[in-house]
């Protein structure tokens, strides 16, 4: 299945091309479910979500809608992944009303650009997570983009995040059952979203479930492109 949506949906520039004028902010997650099937939360990167926030969330979405959750910064930028153990189940436990409702998408892992590759801390990290959960690896330092990384990831059915920037493109190496893709170039052309809806296209047909995030930023471009990927690769996930 294709899960597509944008890093965000509290965006009053996104008016009137994306959200209608009258849409006030408070009702813009309700809205973004009308035309898209899933959001990357950045919210629970800087706090750990309260469950009265994570129902609130889940009271506006349909059935089916999926939310993507960064993981906290202290897990990423901070600890990067050393001494975790009782704040990654902090953590996740934060996520439990989402997890409960099966409407829990992939936790993303994002680290900082200067975090360089560590093999003896990665393999410390990865037991701790549970198998029952999706979760995704974006490096930004190229380090990390090595064979080695790759087996610890596939061995464990998490996904090496399929990040593209005008910074740093990660190879199309596909490690788990699900792929997740962070589209983040500045513009994208026509030429450039039909290959993208052409890639997406291959990873469906390979029985593997895509979740795809275009940058949002000060504009809409972004959640009107995922609109326009779910209609080209699957339609029968569109809402009216």
């Amino acid at each position: 299945m294709l899960f597509a949506g944008t890093s965000g949906f509290s965006y009053p520039a996104w008016k009137p091309d994306f959200y209608p004028k009258n849409v006030p902010a408070k009702k813009f997650l309700e809205y973004y479910a009308t035309r898209l099937n899933s959001v990357e939360a950045n919210y629970t990167f800087r706090r750990l979500a309260s469950a009265k926030v994570l129902e609130g969330w889940l009271n506006v979405t349909p059935p089916g809608f999926a939310f993507a959750c960064k993981a906290h910064q202290n897990l990423t930028h901070f600890m990067k992944l050393q001494e975790a153990e009782s704040f990654t189940d902090l953590f996740l436990k934060s996520l439990e009303p989402l997890r409960a409702a099966r409407r829990l998408g992939p936790v993303l892992y994002q680290f900082p650009p200067t975090f360089k590759i560590d093999l003896a801390r990665l393999d410390a990290y990865l037991p701790l997570l549970p198998d029952d959960v999706r979760f995704a690896f974006e490096f930004r330092h190229a380090s990390w983009l090595t064979e080695e990384v790759y087996q610890r990831l596939t061995a464990r059915n998490m996904a090496l995040c399929l990040a593209e920037s005008d910074k740093l493109e990660v190879p199309k190496v596909f490690t788990a059952d699900f792929c997740y893709f962070r589209l983040r170039k500045g513009d994208y052309s026509d030429e450039g979203r039909a290959e993208i809806a052409t890639r997406v296209r291959e990873v469906l047909a390979s029985g593997r479930d895509a979740y795809v995030y275009f940058k949002h930023e000060e504009d809409p471009r972004g959640a009107i492109w995922a609109e326009d990927l779910l209609k080209t690769c699957q339609p029968e996930t569109t809402r009216s």
